[in-house]
């Protein structure tokens, strides 16, 4: 149940990611592709926001009320949003309900987590928690099917031109039926379960787990240095590599463009090239999460993640260099999907085993929702170089030149885990 939470939880963020330039267009009419891009920009940076507000928020009650329980909720909460956005007339409400998905998405990663490593046994829980983040590019996956299908119904008249992208919103709203298996096979784990029974969870509401983990300087350390490890990625995720796509629309049309294709041509064989493409970068993916589990079994966590950063860095600097044409980018974001999610699989591994079941969900989802703050601000960064740096949004340069520079947010991650504890081969911390 957790695993299907977070799975649909992964293609409600890809539906967005697919959706929100055809929906801004539709609702920003009379608008330049330029301001529409950069307000895609803006619009995904409130979704960040709520997200971080999310994490932060059901963290803690995770830990207060039950991890099963919050977790009905903050499903329930993404996908009825999400559905939502299918009415939007303007830019506002779209943003609004972007805001509102982010929350339930936000809450979702630190439940899901904390009741797998608490579930599982000791020898199995590496593999079972880099797995829950290898499913996450299958829920992206699935997105992108599930888009190439609402696009051939659009294409065909069955769903009216440049409406497609409400009906994307609408199949998000599915995961809404995951409630009623959520609520009825769904338990607390037993350390939670000892914990309340015992009554040393945390008190004073959403602020007691958060007052338990700053006021022990153990859990406090391990709160600091797993925020900037799991920001690191989040940002290189959100802030750079998510923007690849805007890249690739960019190249590939002057790229079609450049053999003699007319604008409808262009325009088909650039959707089909990034379908492609997404789907070569989602397999990367894939690879390079169950590559870096594989690593953190053998080398421990903190050699993992030097070598995770270090590839990122490299690599994600080199594809927004070196890109031109979609024959490149078919090995490229392959490549560039390995590096940059690969270190996922870490955060969830590493991130529950830096705090006691008492403070687990409140730290994971403190860690790994930190950093969602860090990317909306890269997001707003970005477009303010996209206006007044490196040109206007369509230029190759900008996005090429503004992606490079944000790269170095992978030094910061290198230079943290100098900090960070091993715990290759040690239980879940307890009291």
């Amino acid at each position: 149940m957790a695993s299907l939470a977070w799975f649909f939880d992964c293609l409600d963020q890809r539906l967005f990611s697919l959706a929100r330039i055809p929906a801004l267009t539709g609702l920003m009419k009379g608008s330049t592709p330029d301001e529409v891009g950069v307000m895609g920009k803006e619009v995904t940076a409130l979704f960040l926001v709520g997200w971080g507000i999310g994490g932060l928020i059901f963290g803690a009650l995770g830990d207060r009320y039950g991890r099963a329980r919050m977790l009905t909720l903050t499903v329930l909460i993404y996908s009825m949003f999400t559905g939502l956005s299918f009415f939007s007339h303007y830019y506002w409400d779209f943003a609004l309900f972007r805001f509102l998905t982010g929350v339930g998405v936000g809450g979702v990663f630190g439940l899901a987590v904390s009741l797998i490593a608490e579930t599982v046994p000791a020898g199995a829980r590496v593999g079972a928690l880099g797995t829950l983040q290898v499913l996450s590019t299958i829920g992206n996956i699935s997105a992108s099917f599930i888009k190439m299908g609402v696009d051939s119904l659009e294409k065909g008249g069955t769903i009216a031109a440049g409406e497609g992208w409400r009906w994307l919103f609408l199949v998000g709203a599915i995961p809404a039926f995951l409630v009623f298996f959520i609520r009825g096979y769904l338990r607390e784990p037993e350390s939670w379960l000892k914990l309340k029974e015992e009554g040393r969870l945390p008190a004073g509401g959403i602020f007691g787990p958060y007052l338990g983990l700053l006021k022990e300087a153990r859990w406090r350390k391990n709160l600091i240095v797993g925020a900037v490890i799991a920001s690191t990625g989040v940002v290189g995720l959100w802030a750079i590599g998510e923007y690849a796509v805007d890249l690739q629309n960019v190249v590939f049309k002057n790229h079609y463009k450049a053999q003699g294709l007319g604008d409808a041509e262009v325009t088909a064989a650039m959707k089909s090239a990034i379908n492609r493409v997404y789907l070569m970068n989602m397999i990367g993916a894939a690879l390079g999460m169950s590559g870096f589990t594989w690593l953190c079994g053998r080398l421990g966590r903190r050699t993992s993640f030097v070598i995770g950063f270090a590839s990122a860095l490299v690599v994600t600097a080199l594809v927004y260099w070196k890109l031109e044409t979609p024959e490149q980018a078919m090995w490229m974001m392959p490549l560039m999907g390995a590096v940059q999610l690969g270190t996922f699989a870490g955060f969830s591994i590493y991130l529950p085993e830096l705090f006691p079941s008492r403070l687990r969900s409140t730290g994971v989802s403190f860690c790994y929702n930190l950093g969602r703050f860090a990317a909306a601000g890269g997001s707003f960064f970005s477009a303010a170089l996209a206006k007044s740096v490196f040109g206007h949004f369509g230029s190759p340069l900008m996005q090429r030149y503004s992606a490079m520079a944000m790269c170095a947010i992978f030094l910061i991650g290198i230079i943290a885990v100098i900090w960070a504890p091993e715990t290759k081969n040690k239980p879940l911390p307890e009291e």
